[in-house]
């Protein structure tokens, strides 16, 4: 049975103000994009699944919609009006925006649900904006290869415990949106960006994930979760400007 975004803000509410200082803010050329592929150069925007703000502060305005609380109230903080909200059930009136964009959740949403409440709300020829980063970001070759038994072990652990979610193969979301009929033209698109960071900021980035809350409360530590291994490696390969090359991928889908 999917989970539904609520129980994804679950896995993310208690570590809200450590989650919006390690992740990344989506590429300004982002913006652009959507305002060409809309045909709108003030267009009305909405933002499903914000979290705190971090997916909306591209756009001079935008109305997010949260279902947690405190992501909610951090969103807030940036001036961003944000309402409680999923992807199933916005709230939102019909037709109200020209572009709808869901960072980093579309997987924890249910489709059969999901995309006809998004189709409601967007104008004719408005565009949904489906868009992931690519995890981790290339720093090094040995920083990748210590990220990726890192996410092996605790994707391990987490299925051992009973903590691993099920959600929706990000690979599948643009032949998800093509079969629901409901976007007369679907593609994807990748962006790139960069940024620079040190090595305590990309253990940082790598504890961001959901599932590694849960295990710490059941006492799983640093040694048995990776990080400290990933740490080692970090430190002796990066500065505290190395850069991160980052891939943003974008999935269109024009109403």
């Amino acid at each position: 049975m999917m989970n539904s975004i609520p129980e994804s803000a679950d896995r993310f509410s208690k570590f809200a103000e450590f989650y919006d200082r390690v992740r990344p803010k989506p590429p300004e050329e982002l913006a652009d994009l959507l305002r060409q592929w809309s045909g709108t150069q003030n267009p009305a925007v909405v933002d499903i699944g914000c979290g705190t703000g971090l997916s909306s502060t591209i756009w001079p305005e935008v109305t997010g919609v949260e279902p947690s609380a405190e992501m909610r109230a951090i969103a807030a903080r940036r001036g961003i009006k944000v309402v409680d909200g999923t992807g199933e059930e916005t709230g939102l009136p019909d037709a109200c925006a020209d572009i709808v964009t869901v960072s980093h959740a579309l997987h924890w949403f249910d489709p059969a649900r999901a995309f006809p409440e998004i189709a409601r709300i967007m104008r004719p020829g408005a565009v949904l904006a489906a868009f992931d980063f690519d995890w981790p970001p290339a720093v090094d070759p040995e920083v990748d290869a210590a990220y990726r038994e890192f996410e092996a072990t605790h994707t391990a652990l987490e299925a051992e415990r009973g903590l691993r979610p099920t959600f929706l193969a990000k690979s599948g979301h643009l032949g998800r949106l093509r079969d629901s009929g409901l976007f007369r033209h679907v593609n994807e698109v990748c962006l790139h960006m960069k940024e620079t960071g040190g090595a305590d900021r990309f253990v940082d980035f790598a504890a961001s994930q959901g599932g590694i809350p849960a295990l710490r409360e059941q006492g799983v530590d640093e040694d048995a979760l990776g990080l400290t291994q990933l740490r080692e490696v970090a430190r002796r390969r990066m500065t505290d400007r190395s850069t991160w090359w980052w891939t943003c991928r974008v999935r269109l889908a024009t109403r």
